[in-house]
């Protein structure tokens, strides 16, 4: 029998299979999300849930959790501090937008990312067990992964190996939902993704479900997901993937290494990555050279400052926000308010010849505000050093319930307990690059910890010996 509930949970699976998949034009009114195929899922989910809420007449909040307490908290937080800074919130105006258009904008953009879909990912999984949602989950990451591997193989065969024969092919992936085949400049490859760094957010945010195969698994196939997560994060040329996935590998390789027995297992990874890479090189050996050393270079970040304009604009911008913080230390400028204060810092060795400035970030004419890079910097600058703590709380208890998880869990709450710290390493590094909160990983993550969290110090309770 279909029920309300297996609707909005199908939708929630449907929704985080196709949340890679953004390379279309969507609703304009959506904003940030209009192009995001997972959130009309998600919406459409939510939805369900709530005429489901309605009839039962209640919906499922975890609001006893310090994790669930403190979100909620930073939501408050930003409301309040956009009212102390009422005063200039309501004068400001820049790119055709006032202040206070531009908070509500903001804020209902946070509310959708930290707390309606929160909201839908607690009540889609709430009545799951551990093992039940491993499975689905990875399950559902391992398909989209699939796509995208095979997708990505046409595309670095045309774009890097100009094998031109198999467009063909190519141009079939244009009849699946959400995508629009094209391809990247310079040898790169967005895969699914509508740019290179959507695809390398995807790539950190299944990494460590993907890693975990081969500490779950027997088969010699275990390794199959990691070479692939591997092979789209070398080819895709993003510098944050490529940083983020190396620290995500690191991290699971620590893991299992504390596990002796696993110790063994490592060493025939090894082998096998060597095995593929000589393989590899040997077929094609020239374009890999080339392509590693493109990698190398991209990487030297202070010697791409005053060649990249992508890496002046980044470290301008998160240059800028500094200085809005400096002058606003304790409670910020306001929730997406920053812009209005940051366009009269930026440094001159970001702004000299970057006709990033001139096309876009300073041009009136385009509305979109210009992005921040980095969350971190953005809410020092908006929320204040109070907003940050906040944030950073939530952050600090992800990691300490995750080691909490790996050292005292058995079985499937363990393994959720690995997947989920190696899972919360990428995705808290890759804010640094990022100044959204629409990183639903991060956010299924959390709400897969306090299941998982509160379930595990329940039976730690069971299991202590009564005293009569």
């Amino acid at each position: 029998m279909i029920t309300l509930k297996k609707i909005y949970f199908s939708l929630f699976l449907i929704g985080f299979f196709f949340f890679p998949f953004n390379d279309f034009d969507g609703i304009p009114a959506l904003g940030e999300y209009a192009n995001e195929s997972g959130s009309y899922f998600f919406i459409l989910g939510f939805l369900v849930l709530c005429i489901d809420s309605l009839y039962k007449g209640k919906i499922a909040i975890p609001y006893r959790d310090k994790i669930f307490q403190i979100l909620l908290l930073f939501l408050v937080w930003c409301v309040v501090t956009t009212i102390l800074n009422g005063n200039v919130v309501v004068e400001s105006y820049y790119k055709q937008t006032g202040g206070v258009y531009r908070f509500l904008r903001q804020y209902i953009s946070l509310l959708l990312a930290a707390f309606i879909f929160v909201i839908l990912f607690w009540n889609s999984l709430k009545d799951l067990t551990s093992r039940e949602l491993l499975i689905v989950i990875r399950k559902v990451f391992l398909y989209n992964l699939v796509f995208a591997f095979v997708y990505g193989i046409f595309e670095v065969l045309i774009s890097v190996f100009n094998v031109y024969a198999v467009m063909p092919i190519m141009q079939l992936f244009n009849f699946f939902p959400f995508l629009d085949v094209n391809f990247e400049s310079g040898g790169r490859i967005s895969s699914i993704g509508y740019e290179v760094p959507s695809l390398g957010n995807y790539l950190i945010t299944v990494s460590g479900w993907m890693f975990s195969y081969i500490y779950t698994e027997k088969s010699k196939w275990r390794f199959v997901p990691i070479l692939m997560v591997l092979f789209l994060t070398f080819f895709s040329g993003s510098r944050t993937a490529l940083i983020n996935i190396t620290l995500q590998l690191a991290m699971f390789i620590y893991l299992l290494y504390s596990i002796k027995s696993y110790r063994k297992t490592l060493l025939v990874g090894l082998q096998f990555v060597a095995v593929i890479s000589v393989l590899t090189v040997v077929v094609f050996g020239n374009q890999i050279v080339r392509a590693v050393d493109k990698k190398v270079e991209s990487l030297n970040f202070s010697a791409n400052l005053t060649k990249s304009i992508s890496n002046q604009s980044r470290f301008g911008m998160q240059y800028a926000s500094l200085e809005v913080f400096k002058e606003n230390p304790i409670i910020g400028v306001g929730f997406g308010q920053e812009t209005y204060h940051k366009i009269y810092h930026y440094p001159p060795w970001a702004t000299h010849n970057n006709y990033e400035f001139r096309a876009v970030y300073q041009n009136q004419n385009i509305t979109s505000f210009p992005t921040s890079y980095n969350i971190y910097t953005r809410l020092l600058a908006e929320t204040g050093i109070i907003g940050v703590a906040i944030f950073l709380a939530i952050i600090f208890f992800c990691f300490s319930r995750s080691i909490f998880l790996w050292r005292n869990a058995e079985n499937d709450q363990k393994t959720l307990g690995m997947i989920l710290l190696v899972s919360f390493v990428g995705l808290c590094v890759n804010w640094m690059q990022m100044d959204f909160f629409r990183q639903y990983g991060f956010w299924l993550c959390v709400v897969i910890l306090i299941k998982v969290y509160d379930e595990r110090k329940k039976s730690i309770i069971l299991d202590q010996p009564q005293i009569n």
